[in-house]
This record gives C-alpha cells, sequence and structure tokens, in this order.
C-alpha cells in the first residue's frame, strides 16, 4: 500500500504562484510514477502533470501548459507541482496520484493510489 499526501494548497490572487508537494510511502519513491489532477465544482477530474519514476518523461494538460511545471526529488521522498501565472479557473481541489507501473501519465484510471487532495483558490 502507498500513502500519498498531498500540501501547499491555499488562497492566492490571480497572476501570482503557488508550489505544492506531494509526497508518497509505503513504496520506494523513486519506482513510483507520479500525477497531479484536479477538480472542481460539478467538473469532471482532469490531469494536471505528471512525471516518469525517474524525472525524465513529464506531461502537462492543455489548461496548465507553460505555466506549470512539475518536478521530482527524489532523495527527499517529493514531487513538486510549481504553478505560477494561476487564474481564477485553475480554482480546484488539487489531488496527488500514484503507481509503480509504467504508465501513460495523463490517463486517470492507471493511478493506484491517491491523495485527499489540497484546496487551491484563485481570486480574480
Amino acid at each position: 500500500q502507498v500513502h500519498v499526501r498531498e500540501s501547499g494548497g491555499g488562497l492566492v490572487q490571480a497572476g501570482n504562484s503557488l508550489r505544492l508537494s506531494c509526497t508518497a510511502s509505503g513504496r520506494t519513491f523513486s519506482s513510483l510514477d507520479i500525477g497531479w489532477f484536479r477538480q472542481a465544482p460539478g467538473k469532471e477530474r482532469e490531469f494536471v502533470a505528471g512525471i516518469s519514476w525517474g524525472g525524465d518523461s513529464q506531461a502537462y494538460g492543455d489548461p496548465v501548459k507553460g505555466r506549470f511545471s512539475i518536478s521530482r526529488d527524489n532523495a527527499k521522498n517529493t514531487v513538486y507541482l510549481q504553478m505560477n501565472s494561476l487564474k481564477p479557473e485553475d480554482t480546484a481541489v488539487y489531488y496527488c496520484a500514484a503507481t509503480n507501473s509504467r504508465i501513460v501519465l495523463s490517463i486517470r484510471p492507471n493511478y493506484d493510489y491517491w491523495g485527499q487532495g489540497t484546496q487551491v483558490t484563485v481570486s480574480s
């Protein structure tokens, strides 16, 4: 069993930045593919960004390309989601997900383990 936990959410004004962190325990962290998803009220959960176990492969959802950046520090068992130029439409609960299978990062059902989510609110 892998336990996933997100942190770093909060309230921020449009145009500003925020960094989310994701940690996972229960498996060797460096063997996990990690993804970020988000869900706004009344909407489907959508892919935000993903990174492969070694960090050499990354993927981004179209709404965040050029603004968000995903990275990992396996020595700290942490994946980061740097969110710049935030917009009100980025407001959502952000979820971190993990799997120890080699996957297509953008496909939600590919992930086996999910965190509880962290709220990000962007005010206009």
